[in-house]
């Protein structure tokens, strides 16, 4: 990258911020007051909302619609899994369906351990997720042995 061009990234990315953190302080105001603080997840869909394009939420939502597990490892599926899902929230209406839809991803390889676990009634998204990665771990090293 030449220097007029690192310039010109560095001024675009200072009126970013500058119009973020007005964007933020609008959006901080807006909350009635004595009302517990906002959540962060709350705060980032909002942001998502505001400043990515309906053509980017979509393309992301389908992608999180077809999201597999596929080579990736159980964490690298759920680190894709929570990045995308906000953009289809209304795949997720409740804690069982975040885990039902994040096991149906899950790869061969432990996605019947994960969905036998998943009809627990205490299952949430946090513990499917650490017991797919206990599941996977065990059978690699099963299978290296």
């Amino acid at each position: 990258m030449r220097a007029s061009e690192t310039e010109a990234v560095e001024l675009d990315s200072f009126r970013l911020k500058e119009v973020a953190y007005s964007w933020f302080e609008l959006w901080e105001e807006s909350h009635v007051k004595g009302s517990p603080p906002a959540r962060w997840s709350e705060f980032a869909n909002t942001f998502i909302d505001h400043f990515s394009p309906a053509e980017t939420k979509a393309a992301r939502a389908v992608e999180f619609e077809s999201l597999r597990q596929g080579s990736l490892s159980v964490w690298e599926y759920h680190m894709r899994f929570a990045r995308l899902s906000k953009y289809a929230i209304y795949m997720l209406p409740t804690i069982e369906a975040k885990v039902c839809r994040f096991v149906h991803g899950l790869s061969p390889l432990v996605i019947n351990e994960a969905a036998t676990a998943a009809l627990n009634s205490d299952m949430n998204y946090g513990k499917m997720v650490a017991y797919a990665q206990a599941s996977e771990k065990r059978k690699l090293k099963n299978r290296i042995e």
